[in-house]
């Protein structure tokens, strides 16, 4: 009986060992991606009107030109705001984007009310997903301000990487 029961226990611990190894081989082998290894080939293309000679205005130098109501105006608050440095995490149970990153005002007033962009891919560089928000805060004149944990979404659970880009912001 004794003999019976120690056979068992050690087909009960090859077992294990087999059930483990495979659960490891499993768990760390490369996962294949649908993207071929080749970059997909961007193509764009620019339509311009035909001029008129006869009405065409000339052409003059931007310190010359008019200012039309259309066009921006010169000092966006986006011109001296700019991204110093980022990084992002995952957080509730690993589907939400945590984006921590410092903003530089370089201009001679406060912003508020920034909207960014954040551009989610996978670990080969294929986009995933894309997403926006406005943050509230404000940051002072000739200064710089880090945003901790700020949720932008919940992303896809293949993403690997985030890239963030400023969209809009406030002039206080």
């Amino acid at each position: 009986m004794t003999r019976r029961a120690r056979s068992i226990a050690g087909l009960g611990a090859g077992i294990a060992a087999v059930v483990i190894a495979g659960s490891l081989a499993w768990v760390l082998w490369p996962t294949l991606s649908d993207a071929d290894d080749k970059p997909a080939v961007l193509q764009s293309a620019v339509i311009q009107p035909a001029r008129d000679t006869a009405t065409a205005t000339p052409d003059l130098p931007d310190a010359a030109r008019p200012a039309t109501s259309a066009e921006a105006p010169a000092g966006s608050p986006l011109d001296g705001l700019r991204i110093s440095s980022q990084s992002w995490r995952r957080g509730g149970l690993g589907s939400k984007a945590l984006v921590t990153f410092t903003l530089r005002n370089a201009n001679d007033y406060a912003v508020r009310d920034i909207e960014i962009s954040c551009t989610f891919v996978r670990r080969d560089g294929s986009h995933l997903t894309d997403r926006k928000r406005v943050i509230n805060g404000a940051v002072e004149m000739k200064s710089r301000r880090t945003f901790t944990r700020v949720h932008v979404g919940f992303v896809n659970v293949n993403a690997d990487k985030a890239k963030c880009a400023l969209i809009a912001a406030s002039r206080v």
